[in-house]
């Protein structure tokens, strides 16, 4: 059985150290090495340090180590991570490759060097040890050339996007030589451990996402130009208006940097010919703005630059930077009434004004161009669907959209614009196989060669839940929850309210799926597949209620609440809480009481409602409290203030959490709690955690009293926030806050030490809820927020 205990990453640039930080956050300890400096620094001068210093020879490694931890996005999940990272160098620990099972070459991308280090490695590597390149687009053939047959046997391309951490798509390239044990071994290895989405793409110029990602950004400035729209036209359409990432097309090239992105472009220019070489020529202007170091936003400016709180465009043609516009057209309007991508993407490619001829005229070549690249940079259409998705961020694949746009009606005007479309895609058309993928009882199906469709292979554990509903249908469904089975006698209830928010429809629909779970099912998931998990409680709803006076309506609300998550805590079967992304406020109230959480790596989970002049008022307080208290060992003594302070400051500065792991550390999270790498396997997670609770006769937790900090307690609590309000660093409504919140923890005016029940808890926390919903000023902080999205500080 082959297993990776231990990696080492060769290269300790941006790529080297994110990849050794991912493998870090999955828990495999890794070797980072990197070439030794030929010079001092000043202050190893100052240090009296030589070139012979371990602490110099590994400066480079360790340097790249320490801007880990400084690095935004975070690359670790959690900084404790770091520990399993050590640093190295190429003279010293190259015969330290000996223990490790993984080795990960991230150096220059340069042929001959690779080669070089190669040639080393093979000399150390044990026998049976995978060796992988994460270049961009050096052939990976070229690289194996002349190394040991066990070398060239387990050797392959593995090409992470940047950065590695949340980026999904994992690009797996074979040589000739690689053994289709290795292949496999890697592509599940890859799914399941790394939490990737992998594709196996041929070795090709920049394989898969590359290839097409750069040639369609490249054909969007073409069009730009000939077309005379600016960069801020472009962006407001190529954006989340048509399926895209917010970021678009100009944005995008900011983030990546304009060196980073011409040098991918000038890979696949040098190796191709024709009119594709004429494509993947930068633009005159683009190399205008390389000489001036305008790179985007590791330089300060490139096709955007900030001054003051405006955004200003670049304008191609004077390269001076102009007030930002936005497009806008009668189709943009008419997409907006639609209802889903496909109808939406109708609407505006075939629309006869500006968007339309721009959007057509950036979607038609790049359909054609994937087509033919089919057979070239992999071996059939789903692999390069899913590397644009998960590479890219597209929300379909280039032939997803072409069947969205329809088949047919999109090749009509091609050929009339006089583009060629490849025979394949003819001969198909010709055999009345009007689209590349069809619906069967059995599954999704793909057009895959001489007229035949074949499966769409899927990872066991990913569950498709729109796919199950129209399978199984639903056990019942309100205007916010629906209850499913998802089989082997396990429900899932999935929220499907606007942006998931916890209204009476889902609290109605949690005590049915109890109830129901509780007579006929072996547990319950709560789960769903929506942009987040829940951002909380119907915010607008309950503001709606408070400036009308209906404090007794929101008491019943809030009431109604609490009982439902005291259910979820005490059901008979065991309720399995699937949080992912945003799980905020409320949505974190749901998976407090759950008798388990299956988290995903990327879950940003906190108790935000000081943020609306709120606190949680469906018992995240008392549940978090009880986290906290239970993480504690048994029979050893604690400080019960240390754990009220915890929970208070947890929850006065509305903490969230930046990561699954971090969620563990916050004690939103204990240590029987999971955390999915890959988030498409988490609701099997979640799944298979139900069956094993089962299976083990799975009892609810017992009742039983909580020890509080009371009186003297309280007064502690509001030490620190009084000081802060001297100091100037709260308002005094944010002191009111405290000084609520503060005294619900503590349990009220009890002494120090008292055992009080939960249900006491309870209600201290609805009285604190309902009285500050009764505030002008936490009302004024509720409407900015639904407003303006973000918190007031009043």
């Amino acid at each position: 059985m082959q297993q990776i205990k231990k990696a080492a990453v060769l290269g300790s640039g941006v790529m080297g150290s994110g990849i050794a930080a991912h493998l870090a956050n999955i828990g495999i300890p890794t070797l980072l090495l990197d070439i030794v400096p030929r010079e001092l620094t000043d202050d190893e001068k100052k240090k009296g340090l030589t070139l012979e210093d371990k602490a110099v020879r590994n400066r480079i490694s360790q340097t790249a180590l320490q801007k880990l931890l400084k690095q935004k996005p975070a690359p670790l999940t959690s900084k404790n991570n770091l520990a399993l990272i050590e640093a190295g160098n190429f003279e010293d620990d190259l015969s330290r490759l000996s223990e490790v099972d993984w080795i990960i070459e991230v150096v220059v991308e340069n042929l001959a060097i690779k080669q070089q280090i190669f040639e080393k490695v093979d000399h150390y590597r044990k026998p049976g040890s995978f060796v992988t390149s994460n270049t961009s687009g050096i052939s990976v053939e070229a690289m194996a050339e002349g190394r040991s047959e066990d070398f060239q046997k387990h050797f392959l391309g593995t090409h992470f996007f940047n950065p590695p951490r949340y980026l999904k798509l994992l690009e797996i390239i074979p040589t000739q030589h690689t053994s289709p044990d290795v292949l496999h071994f890697m592509k599940q290895y890859g799914e399941d451990i790394l939490g990737k989405g992998v594709v196996v793409a041929k070795d090709t110029p920049n394989f898969i996402a590359n290839r097409i990602g750069t040639y369609g950004l490249l054909v969007t400035v073409r069009e730009m130009l000939k077309g005379g729209y600016s960069v801020g036209e472009v962006d407001s359409v190529t954006g989340p208006l048509i399926g895209r990432p917010k970021s678009a097309t100009f944005r995008t090239l900011d983030v990546v940097g304009l060196d980073t992105f011409a040098h991918v472009a000038k890979n696949v220019y040098d190796q191709v010919d024709g009119e594709e070489k004429e494509v993947f020529e930068v633009p005159a202007f683009m190399n205008q703005m390389l000489e001036k170091g305008w790179l985007g936003s590791k330089s300060g400016q490139g096709f955007f630059l900030k001054k003051g709180k405006e955004i200003l465009e670049l304008d191609p043609a004077t390269l001076e930077y102009v007030e930002r516009k936005k497009l806008k057209t009668a189709s943009i309007e008419m997409s907006k009434q639609e209802k889903g991508l496909a109808n939406k993407l109708k609407a505006l490619v075939y629309a006869n004004d500006r968007t339309g001829e721009l959007l057509w005229n950036i979607f038609s070549p790049v359909l054609v161009y994937s087509a033919n690249l089919l057979g070239t940079i992999a071996d059939d259409i789903v692999a390069i669907d899913r590397a644009m998705k998960w590479g890219f961020g597209w929300e379909q694949g280039p032939f997803e959209v072409w069947d969205a746009i329809g088949l047919e009606k999109s090749i009509a005007k091609m050929e009339k614009d006089g583009l060629a479309i490849p025979s394949w895609v003819k001969e198909m058309l010709a055999n009345g196989q009007t689209s590349f993928y069809k619906e069967e009882d059995n599954g999704d199906v793909f057009f895959y060669t001489n007229g035949d469709y074949k499966l769409v292979e899927e990872n066991p554990k990913v569950i498709n839940l729109k796919k199950i509903k129209k399978q199984r249908g639903v056990i019942k469904k309100n205007s916010g929850a629906s209850l499913i089975d998802l089989g082997d006698g396990v429900a899932l209830l999935e929220f499907h309210s606007q942006s998931n928010a916890i209204g009476l429809d889902i609290v109605q629909m949690i005590n049915f799926a109890v109830e129901e779970v509780e007579k006929n099912f072996k547990g319950l998931v709560i789960g769903n597949q929506g942009k987040n998990f829940c951002v909380g409680a119907n915010l607008a709803m309950i503001l709606m209620e408070a400036q009308d006076d209906n404090i007794f309506e929101i008491d019943m609300v809030v009431r109604h609440f609490q009982q439902a998550m005291m259910k979820i805590k005490y059901s008979t079967k065991p309720v399995v809480a699937a949080p992912f992304a945003m799980t905020l406020g409320g949505g974190a109230e749901v998976c407090l009481p759950a008798t388990h959480i299956q988290a995903t790596m990327e879950t940003y989970m906190g108790l935000v409602e000081v943020g609306v002049g709120l606190i949680p008022g469906g018992g995240g307080n008392k549940e978090l409290y009880m986290k906290f208290l239970n993480s504690l060992p048994n029979g050893v003594p604690f400080d019960l203030q240390n754990v009220a302070n915890k929970v208070f400051e947890t929850i006065a500065m509305a903490k969230v959490s930046t990561s699954g792991e971090e969620a563990r550390e916050n004690n939103f999270l204990n240590k029987a709690d999971g955390v999915s790498v890959n988030g498409d396997h988490q609701l099997y997670d979640a799944k298979q955690t139900v069956l094993t609770l089962y299976d083990k006769g799975y009892k609810p937790p017992i009742r039983k009293k909580i020890p509080v900090v009371g009186e003297t307690g309280y007064a502690t609590l509001l030490l620190g926030a009084q000081t802060m309000h001297y100091s100037g660093y709260i308002s005094e409504h944010d002191l009111k806050i405290a000084k609520k919140l503060a005294y619900v923890i503590a349990g009220g005016k009890v002494p120090f030490g008292t055992e009080v029940d939960e249900q006491y808890l309870l209600d201290l926390e609805k009285e604190a809820f309902l009285s500050l919903i009764a505030e002008p000023k936490s009302q004024a902080r509720m409407q900015h927020m639904l407003l303006k999205g973000k918190p007031l500080r009043n």
